[in-house]
């Protein structure tokens, strides 16, 4: 198993912390926005003599309510057509354990959600990477670019939109190509949607929108980042394909039932009001303004901006992005603070790429991101491996 660039760093960040040194996490997905207290209190308040395990889909109340809320996002869906999983990496498992076999192999655009290595190491799949580029904003690359890759061995393509790492958001053009490509080559399409409602500069375009593709779909979801809820281990694995689910119900009785008393916190989610994501949305947008342009102001750094979800990835004059962000927490700091970032290599599947890049996630508030960007700007001009780079000044018009 390939180790996590998001948390390998953790023990130069919990050094750094025992001399004293303030550490700003930006290297990790764990937004700083309140859990709503009407979840929590959903699970304080409920009455359980025996928490007993639920049906391996998940309890059939909250698999209804899921339907509800997929309705609201255009989805049309039916409560057994919805496996409820233990986070969003169990659904992306079962995706990987169902619809493909050891030897075959994945497409997926670079950079990339991390685990999904993982995950298909677990599988024994063969991640195929379609490298996408900064100077683009990290749009989705040309199909021909995944026609020259396809395979006896290919059966499936992964998308994330929002995307993480980049936070680049689809447009409905790409999706339909993707469609197209998918349906040509009898391809699996698995579609990471934990960011959905937080989508800034377009509309969100789910793969479950796609007319004609509902047998080769599978959506991949979480509550974890919609509702920060991280701890919560609850997602959803959502597919209108009879066969692939029932395999993947084989999986979940395997494991028996995904978590119970956060399927109480899950059903009472979905009874918060439509208005709830207005907040946390105007926050993280407000988040990404500012990193964007502290970014884009420091010499030789680029940026591109974020579509969606509360990710970046910018390009830094570093010679190597895991040096740098070790470095960063074992010997620098300013104002005795210092920054965690993710080195961008561990999102590439490719060898050599992401040295030049890291991960921001902007999860943390205002005053927080600023300071960050204090340290960052200081670090940058004294890191003894800084290099000079063409610094990118426009994203090419897609």
């Amino acid at each position: 198993m390939p180790p996590s660039p998001i948390r390998k760093l953790v023990p130069y960040a919990e050094a750094a912390k025992k001399k004293g040194i303030k550490v700003y996490h930006l290297n990790i997905g764990q937004p700083d926005i309140e859990t709503p207290p009407a979840i929590l209190d959903a699970v304080r308040h409920a009455e359980i003599k025996t928490l007993e395990y639920s049906h391996s889909a998940g309890n059939e109340s909250y698999r209804r309510k899921l339907v509800q809320y997929y309705k609201k996002v255009g989805i049309d869906v039916s409560h057994d057509q919805i496996l409820i999983t233990t986070g969003g990496s169990e659904a992306i498992m079962f995706g990987f354990f169902t619809c493909l076999n050891p030897g075959d192999e994945v497409i997926i655009p670079e950079p990339f959600y991390a685990n999904y290595n993982g995950f298909a190491c677990a599988a024994g799949v063969n991640v195929v990477p379609i490298t996408s580029r900064i100077e683009t904003g990290f749009a989705l690359p040309p199909i021909h670019d995944f026609e020259k890759v396809i395979t006896a061995k290919t059966k499936a393509i992964i998308i994330c939109s929002p995307n993480n790492p980049t936070g680049y958001l689809y447009s409905r053009d790409e999706m339909e190509a993707l469609k197209e490509i998918c349906i040509k080559y009898n391809l699996y399409l698995f579609s990471d949607e934990a960011y959905r409602e937080f989508c800034y500069d377009g509309e969100y375009i789910s793969a479950m929108h796609l007319q004609g593709l509902d047998q080769h779909v599978v959506l991949m979801d979480t509550i974890s980042k919609r509702y920060s809820a991280c701890g919560a281990r609850l997602g959803a694995f959502v597919t209108k394909n009879k066969a692939v689910y029932d395999a993947a119900m084989k999986f979940a009785q395997a494991r028996l039932s995904p978590p119970g008393l956060a399927q109480i916190m899950g059903e009472a989610a979905v009874d918060l009001p439509d208005s709830y994501f207005d907040a946390p949305k105007a926050e993280y947008l407000q988040r990404r303004n500012l990193l964007v342009q502290r970014l884009n102001a420091m010499q030789g750094v680029f940026c591109p901006n974020p579509g969606g979800a509360f990710y970046a990835i910018a390009q830094l004059p570093i010679d190597d992005s895991d040096k740098f962000c070790q470095w960063m927490l074992e010997e620098f700091s300013y104002n005795n603070q210092t920054v965690m970032l993710a080195p961008a290599t561990g999102f590439y599947g490719t060898a050599g790429l992401g040295k030049h890049e890291v991960r921001l996630a902007y999860v943390l508030n205002l005053d927080a991101i600023n300071a960050a960007m204090d340290c960052l700007e200081k670090a940058l001009e004294v890191y003894p491996g800084k290099v000079v780079t063409e610094k990118i000044t426009a994203v090419a018009e897609q």
